[in-house]
């Protein structure tokens, strides 16, 4: 009798300890807040807040004291999390690096894009200035970045009004990295200030391929000034 009772004791103690494992498993962050709160027992530390996204570009960014996360990353298991946490305060190139495409293969929810509104390609009477820009971007690559960036397409943009050009990384869902550059820009501003805006989003571009945040801090001007921007 007293060796079945012990039996049902080691057994009810399991089921007990698997129960609890179970309901931890289960437990995740519902908001910015409790996400912080993780982080911050992974090691975050206290030097950001967390705000929650929807940019469907850049999935995971900081600066000025914020950590900018997608807001799928509130179901990314544990190790995804501590990855961030490299991203943001890894020591080395490397670390960070590895920290990133650890990051980059968690798959986000993406909305589908506006069926209205159809990705927006080159036109064909901009191809040959689209051309000569890829022309530019090699000679600045081999000039500034000893060849080391990859070749992306540059697109000619008819839509793009406010800004003068655009760096897009590429994304887990298979877009490719480019650079836009706005057709009004170089209508307006001429050849000289356009290849000046090429520059300026190729140091965006080592920026994304040295595994840094896109942005305009302390790197991006470090760089900038190196090439003359």
């Amino acid at each position: 009798m007293l060796q079945a009772l012990r039996k049902f004791a080691r057994i009810f103690s399991r089921d007990e300890n698997q129960l609890a494992l179970e309901l931890v498993q289960q437990h995740r962050p519902a908001n910015s807040e409790e996400l912080h709160r993780e982080l911050r027992r992974l090691g975050l530390g206290d030097g950001y807040r967390v705000r929650l996204t929807s940019n469907r570009t850049v999935v995971v960014s900081y600066g000025r004291g914020e950590l900018r996360i997608h807001q799928s990353f509130l179901d990314a298991p544990e190790e995804v999390w501590r990855a961030i946490i490299v991203f943001v305060k890894g020591r080395t190139r490397a670390a960070r690096k590895d920290a990133k495409r650890t990051i980059l293969e968690f798959p986000i929810a993406r909305p589908a894009p506006a069926r209205h509104r159809k990705p927006e390609s080159t036109h064909p009477e901009d191809l040959a200035f689209a051309e000569r820009l890829a022309e530019a971007h090699a000679r600045y690559n081999a000039a500034h970045f000893d060849g080391k960036l990859k070749t992306v397409p540059i697109r000619i943009s008819r839509r793009m009004k406010s800004r003068l050009g655009h760096y897009s990384a590429a994304t887990p869902d298979g877009h490719p990295a480019e650079i836009v550059i706005s057709r009004r820009h170089y209508r307006r501003h001429g050849l000289d200030e356009t290849l000046h805006t090429l520059l300026h989003e190729m140091v965006h571009q080592w920026q994304d391929e040295s595994g840094q945040v896109i942005d305009h801090g302390r790197e991006f001007r470090r760089k900038a000034r190196a090439v003359g921007v």
